[in-house]
């Protein structure tokens, strides 16, 4: 008799994977559990410590110089107070250094994670499911988009709103 499930209901099935490298006798392949990192994976290591530890120092250098532009801007916001259109472009290019300060740091970290995660998994202490990490970094790459899409959309309205001030004192000091 056929059985029937409802489709409502999860169908879950789970495999066990081998690896089928060496041929037995007779042409067959024999079945054998991974013990050590693969040739793939020592290359993944490979690439993404040096990618994670550069984006790491590029976090910081812009970091640094966006709290350097700070330090030599804010004197020259408080003398030239009434000037308020390079003040708002100072104030939007040091939000975007902060951004991207934070986006080159999260990257950097995300991948050095991936690293050391993978290095864990390759000593087989654990499996790594590899769509779940996929998903995972969509997630972060789609908050960071979002986060910088919602700060860019204040910098601009707060520019049009300064815009709009300036040119209502324009027009009454005329």
């Amino acid at each position: 008799m056929a059985e029937i499930r409802d489709r409502n209901q999860p169908h879950l099935q789970v495999h066990q994977q081998y690896r089928y490298d060496y041929p037995t006798g007779g042409g067959k392949k024999k079945n054998y559990r991974s013990s050590g990192p693969s040739t793939t994976q020592v290359l993944a290591v490979l690439t993404l410590l040096p990618v994670g530890g550069t984006l790491l120092a590029l976090s910081g250098l812009t970091l640094a110089g966006t709290v350097i532009g700070l330090l030599v801007a804010t004197p020259l916001f408080l003398i030239f107070s009434p000037i308020l259109v390079p003040a708002i472009i100072a104030i939007s290019m040091a939000v975007t250094g902060f951004l991207s300060s934070g986006a080159f740091g999260l990257t950097g970290l995300s991948s050095l994670n991936y690293v050391f995660n993978r290095l864990r998994y390759a000593t087989g202490t654990e499996e790594m499911d590899m769509e779940q990490a996929r998903r995972r970094m969509q997630d972060v790459a789609e908050y960071v988009g979002a986060k910088t899409k919602e700060v860019g959309q204040k910098i601009q309205s707060k520019a049009h709103e300064a815009r709009r001030g300036h040119e209502v004192e324009v027009e009454v000091s005329n």
